[in-house]
C-alpha cells in the first residue's frame, strides 16, 4: 500500500533523474511521483533543507494533534538550499501544481527567492530562520534547558570534551550549543526531534510555528 514515504521517495528519485520501481521517475504526468500524489492526495509540499529540520516539523505536528500525511501535506528534506530551484520547479507550477511552503535560512534566502522565482512559485508560506532552526530553538529553550537535554541524552562526556577545544574557549554558550550539534553524524537529526518536543507551546520559534500554522 502506497504511503507518503513512498512519495517522498519517488520525488527524491526524480530529483536525480533516476529510476522508480524500474520506471523512470521524470516521465511527466504518467510518472511514479504524479501517480502517487494523485492516490494519496498529496495538495501541499513542504520543503526543508536537511533531515534535522523534517524531524522538527514531523515531531511539532504530531505534539499539535495534526496527521500531515492525511491532510495530503508531504514533508521533504532536499538535502540543501541549492536544490530548492529543481523541487520547486518538479513539485510547483510547471510539475505537480502543488502547494509549496517552508523554511529557509537567512543566508540561504536569495537561493529560495531565485528558485521560486524561476519556478513560478509563490514565497508566501516559506519562512525565514535567522541563522539556522537549531539556532531558533536553542534560543527559544534556553541555553541552560538544552544543556540538561544533553545531559539526559547521555551526550555530556562529548560536550564538555567539545567545550575544551581550544576554538570553543570564550565563545557565547547558544553558538558553542548549535557547532555541538553538529559535530558528530546524525546528532542534529536526533536533537531536532529532541528540542522540539521540550518546547512549551509558548517557545515554539516564530518561522516554525507560522509554517505549522499556514498549512
Amino acid at each position: 500500500m502506497a504511503d507518503m514515504k513512498s512519495f517522498r521517495d519517488a520525488v527524491g528519485c526524480w530529483a536525480r533523474g533516476g529510476r522508480v520501481n524500474g520506471g523512470w521517475a521524470n516521465g511527466g504526468s504518467g510518472g511514479t511521483a504524479s501517480e502517487l500524489a494523485v492516490r494519496l492526495g498529496v495538495r501541499t509540499a513542504v520543503l526543508l533543507e536537511g533531515p534535522s529540520d523534517f524531524e522538527a516539523v514531523e515531531a511539532l505536528a504530531a505534539r499539535r494533534g495534526r496527521d500531515l500525511a492525511a491532510e495530503g501535506v508531504c514533508v521533504l528534506a532536499m538535502g540543501g538550499a541549492m536544490s530548492i530551484g529543481r523541487y520547486a520547479g518538479l513539485l510547483g507550477p510547471p510539475g505537480l501544481g502543488l502547494r509549496l511552503a517552508g523554511l529557509c535560512d537567512k543566508a540561504e534566502q536569495r537561493f529560495y527567492d531565485q528558485g521560486l522565482e524561476r519556478a513560478g512559485a509563490s514565497r508566501k508560506g516559506f519562512y525565514v530562520c535567522v541563522a539556522d532552526l537549531e539556532d531558533e530553538l536553542i534560543r527559544a529553550l534556553g541555553t541552560a534547558r538544552v544543556e540538561e537535554i544533553v545531559r539526559a541524552e547521555g551526550d555530556l562526556r562529548a560536550w564538555q570534551t567539545f567545550l575544551r577545544q581550544p576554538a570553543q574557549h570564550g565563545g557565547p554558550r547558544d553558538q558553542q550549543l548549535r557547532r555541538f550539534l553538529g559535530t558528530k553524524k546524525g546528532r542534529k537529526i536526533r536533537y531536532g526531534r529532541l528540542l522540539v518536543e521540550s518546547l512549551a507551546p509558548e517557545q515554539v520559534p516564530a518561522p516554525l510555528d507560522d509554517l505549522l500554522t499556514s498549512l
